[in-house]
């Protein structure tokens, strides 16, 4: 059996269909579609040199790659990739001709050092310590029942506190950049991120195909957006918790707690069946606020870091 690695080609249905397939049967706590692999492959700021491959096996398509950039970084020069086989097809060499393809692309245009989320599995380990990646923080898998679950009951926001949707703001998102780019700075990172281009956010957050904006909600202070929980979801009774964060000078009030409760409890209603997000396992708080919405554990991954020279 001969594995061969080409690129996605974004024009061409079957192609999204396997690749969202494969990552799906990979990695089932993160929501995919075709439409979002084609948003994040053609929709990404061009200084990120997005690259997207599939590796295939007599014609099927048995795993996938991402491969960029972080331009949004202040730090030049760090690299992702996010390589991943479908679990019934592993040991063929599909993985490793991937992985040596990504970094190819990425080292050619200036990367420096390499970044990779990886299962928290002894295989997946191995693999990527075996190609001298070296282990670093991890992150949690949660999912909630949204079907046979029991949400905390919805309270009345504080007074002077208003909750509104995403959808509220069509006409003018700036304020939820704003909210979104102090939030996302002071999240657990290995690469620092700096949100500075609108219209870069405008076509990879604000129009991605996955957001919810009329789940994604948003708690606001005297007119100001001050905390948030963006909302994704995959038409097949998924929900996703993109972000959740509070500007600084409402932090400690119970905003994005509230903001969340509210959020889920849409979603619910609008016929979401299970729910899931993620957390740095160092992130004690948020862990808490999660297990307090009866979110479970269900996988753990780490990032493991090659730097190049």
């Amino acid at each position: 059996m001969t594995v061969i690695v080409r690129d996605l080609r974004p024009d061409v249905p079957a192609d999204l269909e396997e690749f969202a397939r494969v990552r799906r049967l990979a990695l089932p706590f993160l929501l995919v579609t075709p439409e979002s692999v084609a948003h994040d492959l053609t929709r990404t700021h061009p200084d990120a040199h997005m690259r997207c491959l599939v590796a295939e096996a007599d014609g099927e398509v048995i795993g996938t790659a991402q491969a960029g950039l972080a331009y949004d970084s202040p730090e030049p020069g760090q690299g992702f990739l996010d390589v991943y086989v479908r679990p019934d097809r592993t040991r063929r060499g599909a993985g490793r001709l991937l992985v040596r393809a990504a970094e190819e692309h990425l080292a050619a245009r200036g990367a420096v050092k390499l970044f990779a989320w990886v299962l928290d599995e002894p295989a997946d380990r191995g693999f990527a310590e075996g190609r001298g990646y070296t282990r670093g923080r991890s992150a949690h898998f949660l999912r909630l029942d949204l079907a046979g679950g029991t949400l905390p009951p919805l309270v009345p926001p504080p007074a002077g506190v208003e909750l509104r949707t995403a959808a509220d703001y069509a006409d003018d998102p700036r304020p939820l950049f704003e909210l979104d780019a102090e939030a996302t700075a002071d999240e657990p990172s290995d690469v620092p991120v700096e949100f500075t281009d609108y219209e870069a956010w405008l076509a990879e957050t604000w129009r991605h195909p996955l957001l919810d904006r009329e789940l994604t909600t948003v708690a606001v202070v005297d007119g100001r957006p001050a905390a948030f929980s963006a909302a994704y979801t995959d038409g097949e009774g998924r929900y996703g918790s993109a972000m959740t964060g509070t500007a600084r000078a409402f932090r400690g009030r119970g905003l994005a707690k509230l903001a969340k409760n509210t959020a889920l409890h849409r979603a619910r209603a609008a016929g979401c069946t299970e729910a899931f997000t993620g957390n740095d396992t160092g992130n004690g708080p948020m862990l808490a606020v999660n297990k307090w919405f009866g979110y479970e554990i269900c996988a753990t991954e780490v990032r493991y870091v090659r730097e190049l020279g």
